[in-house]
């Protein structure tokens, strides 16, 4: 007895649906760019996941007026971005740490998404520091 080719046909046409869709998000990204402080101004306006190193912070995350911080490019120093956020703060959040974190550049100011930040952490990147030998 012969089979139907329906299940083949079927099982082709899954295939090919998902290696469009795999395509299309390879291609198109998520859709966020993401961009360091001197990169910011270019997209005014837009939602973007910024970035930056910390250079100071004040302020608490849950008060009305929110944490305010400054970022920096990473390992540059350069260009700065004043940042207002509201939310849960990372235990390794601090000055020099690198972070990333999502919102809107609007009136000279880097409006995050409240839950948004998180922290990197550069022990796990770097490579072991070597010890001088005698």
């Amino acid at each position: 007895m012969r089979r139907s080719p329906a299940r083949l046909v079927i099982a082709l046409s899954v295939a090919a649906a998902l290696a469009v869709f795999i395509l299309y998000t390879s291609i198109a990204g998520a859709g966020t760019p993401q961009v360091v402080p001197t990169q910011i101004h270019k997209y005014v306006g837009q939602s973007v996941t910024l970035v930056g190193t910390v250079l100071s912070t004040r302020g608490d995350a849950h008060s009305s007026a929110g944490m305010r911080f400054v970022l920096s490019d990473p390992n540059q120093k350069v260009g700065r971005v004043p940042v207002v956020y509201h939310g849960s703060v990372p235990d390794l959040y601090k000055a020099g740490r690198i972070v990333v974190l999502t919102g809107t550049m609007r009136s000279g100011q880097f409006l995050a998404n409240s839950g948004s930040l998180s922290t990197k952490c550069p022990s796990k990147y770097s490579p072991a520091k070597q010890s001088a030998k005698t």
